[in-house]
C-alpha cells in the first residue's frame, strides 16, 4: 500500500494582527485593529497625517510600550529576536550615519543578519535606483536627502528577507527613482516575498499594491484591492476614492 503524502503546512502570514490597541498617555490612537497580510503580496497602508500609520508600524516592530493585542510576523511573536531576523525595516525620514561611508553602512546593515556584502550586486542595485556607485566611497554627511534615502533602500533590498516593512519609502525620491523603486518592489514580490509599506503617494499605491488598508479615526475602514475601492466609490482614481471613503466614514461616525 502506498503511503499518502501529507500536504505541506501553509506558510505563516507575514503579518498577523489581532485586536491591536495603542495609545500615547490618555490619547487613544486606535483600538481593536485586526489585519492579515498574505505571503507574496505588496500591501499598502494609507491614511491622513496623524492617524497612526507610523504608530502601527512601531507596534509591528515591537517598539511601542503599552500596545495591546496579538502581533506576529512570519509566524513569530513581534518584537522577539527570532522575529527580527526575518524582516528588514526602513523608517520614514531615514538619514545615514554622517561618519560611515556608503560601503561601510551597507556592510554593517547586512552584518546584523549574518550576511556578507555582495559588492557587484550592491553596485547594480545602486544604478537601478539612479545612485552613483562612486558615492558609496563617501561618508553620509555629504549625501543629499534623496541620496540618503536611496542608500537606505539599497541596504534594505540587499537583505533579501521574506518581509520588508517600509515607512514612506518614496520620501525624497525624484520621479525617475520612484519608478525604479517600484520596479524593484515588483521584482521582490515576484520572488515570492512580501512588502508592507505606508505612503501618501496614492498613485504609487494604486500602481503596485495588491491590497491596501485605510486607517481612519482609529480603525481600519477598508481592506482590499485598490481597484475594488475605486469601483465601490465611483472615483476616477484611488485618490478620489480614498477621499470619498474617509468622508463616508466620518458621516457614519
Amino acid at each position: 500500500m502506498t503511503a499518502l503524502l501529507s500536504a505541506p503546512p501553509p506558510a505563516a502570514a507575514p503579518i498577523e494582527i489581532g485586536g491591536l490597541a495603542a495609545s500615547y498617555g490618555d490619547r487613544r490612537i486606535f483600538a481593536d485593529l485586526s489585519l492579515s497580510v498574505r505571503p507574496g503580496e505588496i500591501f499598502g497602508l494609507i491614511g491622513l497625517n496623524g492617524v497612526g500609520k507610523t504608530t502601527l508600524i512601531k507596534c509591528l516592530l515591537g517598539l511601542l510600550q503599552g500596545a495591546k493585542g496579538e502581533l506576529a510576523l512570519n509566524g513569530l511573536a513581534a518584537g522577539s529576536v527570532a522575529c527580527r531576523r526575518t524582516f528588514a525595516y526602513l523608517p520614514e525620514k531615514f538619514l545615514p550615519s554622517p561618519l560611515l561611508r556608503g560601503w561601510e553602512f551597507l556592510s554593517l546593515t547586512l552584518s546584523y543578519y549574518g550576511l556578507k556584502l555582495d559588492r557587484p550586486r550592491a553596485e547594480a542595485l545602486a544604478r537601478r535606483l539612479d545612485f552613483d556607485p562612486a558615492a558609496l566611497l563617501r561618508p553620509g554627511r555629504g549625501y543629499s536627502k534623496g541620496m540618503g534615502q536611496k542608500l537606505g533602500l539599497i541596504g534594505t533590498l540587499l537583505t533579501g528577507l521574506p518581509l520588508l516593512i517600509l515607512d514612506e519609502p518614496m520620501s525624497g525620491l525624484d520621479p525617475r527613482a520612484r519608478i525604479r523603486l517600484k520596479d524593484c518592489l515588483l521584482e521582490y514580490r515576484a520572488d515570492g516575498k512580501t512588502v508592507f509599506f505606508s505612503s501618501h503617494i496614492l498613485a504609487d499605491i494604486e500602481e503596485i499594491c495588491d491590497r491596501i488598508a485605510i486607517l481612519h479615526q482609529g480603525r481600519l475602514i477598508y481592506v482590499g484591492k485598490p481597484a475594488d475601492l475605486v469601483a465601490r466609490h465611483g472615483g476616477a482614481n484611488l485618490e478620489r476614492a480614498f477621499l470619498q471613503a474617509i468622508e463616508a466614514a466620518e458621516r457614519q461616525g
